[in-house]
Parts: C-alpha cells; structure tokens; sequence
C-alpha cells in the first residue's frame, strides 16, 4: 500500500469514465477541498478534454496511463466505467496501490466481486461501493432510528432511459433498495421469490421481490424503468409504530402509537447532495478516519441479492413462455 499524504495535504484522486454519472464524481473531486482532481479518464477522447477543461485537470483515454511507474502519485480513483468493465479496471488499480470507490453494481458475477474483495484486503486498500441512496439524509436518520422491523416496502419508479440499459432493472435500479433492506433488516435471508417482465428492452423492466428474513419480517420491494414519473418511496413497519420515508424528497413521517392514541409528525431535512456527501466519506475512509460507509463487503451482498432476483424472475419468465 502507497504512503498517504499527511492530514494537511490533498488525496491526488482521478475519475475514469466520465460519462453521464463520472462527470458528476469527477465535479464532486475537484469541488473537495481534501481532494486534487489531477486527471480524468474517457475512451471519447473528445468528452474526456472536454470534462478536463472545464475542471482544470489533465485527461487520458486509458486509465492504465494514471498507474504507470512515471505517472505522479495517485492516491484513489473513481470508476464509473459500464459494469461488465469494473472487474478488470478495478482490480488494475488495486494492483497498483490505489483505493478505489466503484459505480454500483460492484461487479457483473461473485466470483468477479470475490476476488475484487480478496485483493483489496491483501493490499489494504478500501473498496467502496456507490450505493447512493445510504447517504440519503431521510434514509440515515431511519436507520439510526433502530429497532426490528416487521415489513418492509420499496419503491422505485423511474422514466425510460437509454443509459443504464445495459443491466436489467434488478441491476440498475432495484438494487439500491436491496442494499437499503440488508441494511435495516439484520438477519440472514430465508428465502426470496420474484416476478418481473420485459417490456421496452430484451431484458428485465419491471420486477418486485418478496424477501423473508429468519426474524420473521418481509421486505417488497418494487423497482420499474417503465413508469411515467419518477418514485422513490420506502415504508417501515414496527410494533406500534410505522414510518415513510420520501427518499426523492428526503423526508420522513411517522405514525406511533401513544396510549389510545395515534400521533403523527413529519421530519425534513435539508437538501442534501448525495453524491458530494459519497465522496467526502471515501476520502474520509482513504484518509484512514472511517470506515466505508458500503464497504466492498456490502457491495457484493447487494449484487449476491440482486443476481438471485434476476434469476428467479428469468425461471419464472422461462415457465411461462415469456
């Protein structure tokens, strides 16, 4: 493992892929005052000058340029590549001594991510994953709330987009809810069904999971690519006491229970931006302050999830001649 700087001097940190979400990763780094944005990495040579110019750095087209012996000192990397390229782009980074902070889903397969895992523990190096949504304000102060739920409901609905179209919705969108409900409910998964069906693409649009836990509680949890207007609603309920949350709003309300009473309240938090919040927790996590908030660990529970689910509806698709 590289020596980091001291406390009082910038992680040099460089973001490949700067498409759609890299260009945002790659203003969050060059916004952080604990971060120097030294390069950005796109195989459109023409996106990656562009995205340069604007953010004052330099750019490459092959990221294998930022981890030559003659490149200065890189600290950690962002990689926002498409998925079927995160096993070899990340493992070339932690190869080489630099922490990495990866575009979810960790990878395409678990033995992908296994070794991923493997090799980021024998360098000592952090693997994060960017589950967006833990840093959630609304969903923050849910988890920290505590306590055992009994049932668990998500939603999450999104317009059609070209982007993100090459994973089926269970890998595009349905697992940031997977990773939100491994990490309120604690107890080991008992059994998972699901249903799900095509319907603009050759692969999964529309799908909903039902998970039970050895505690007894139930999680649903509906994820769609299809709809008209975008809908992020989660809902937690608890003995005598019930709450949901407005992730796209970020906010949360709460209905318990007091005597023969029920009393209701409402939590706003300020706007939070997500992403910046992400990034400062990885440096944070580099720096050697924190654990990662999802650690490579949680990343490849989330996916092992989310394969199942793929799965399951993909048979249930097969028996049904669809």
């Amino acid at each position: 493992m590289k020596k980091l700087p001291t406390g009082t001097q910038r992680l040099r940190c460089a973001v490949v892929g700067v498409g759609y979400m890299g260009k945002f990763h790659a203003e969050k780094f060059a916004a952080s005052a604990d971060a120097e944005l030294v390069a950005v990495v796109d195989a459109d040579a023409g996106r990656a000058k562009q995205i340069a110019a604007a953010l004052g750095c330099g750019h490459e087209t092959d990221y294998r340029a930022l981890l030559a012996p003659h490149f200065p000192r890189l600290d950690a990397l962002c990689v926002a590549v498409p998925t079927a390229q995160h096993h070899a782009v990340v493992s070339d980074c932690l190869q080489a001594g630099v922490h990495v902070l990866v575009e979810k889903p960790l990878t395409r397969t678990l033995a992908e991510a296994d070794s991923l895992l493997a090799l980021a523990r024998a360098r000592g190096l952090v693997l994060q994953v960017g589950h967006l949504q833990r840093f959630n304000p609304a969903f923050r102060a849910l988890e920290a709330q505590g306590g055992r739920p009994l049932f668990i409901d998500i939603e999450r609905l999104a317009p059609f987009k070209a982007r993100g179209a090459d994973v089926d919705v269970v890998l595009d969108l349905m697992i940031h809810d997977l990773d939100l409900v491994l990490a309120l409910a604690k107890a080991p998964i008992e059994q998972v069904s699901a249903s799900g069906f095509r319907v603009l693409t050759d692969a999964i649009d529309i799908a909903n999971a039902r998970i039970e836990f050895t505690d007894g509680c139930i999680a649903s949890v509906s994820a769609s690519r299809v709809s008209q207007s975008p809908v992020r609603k989660l809902r937690v309920f608890r003995h005598d006491a019930y709450v949901s949350a407005d992730l796209q709003e970020q906010r949360l309300r709460h209905v318990r229970k007091n005597g023969d009473a029920i009393v209701e309240s409402e939590q706003r938090f300020e706007r939070a931006d997500e992403l910046r919040a992400q990034a400062e927790a990885f440096l944070q996590a580099v720096r050697g302050n924190a654990e990662p908030l999802v650690t490579g660990t949680q990343g490849r529970q989330a996916l092992a999830l989310a394969l199942q689910v793929g799965r399951l509806v993909e048979e249930r698709l097969t028996r049904h001649g669809s």
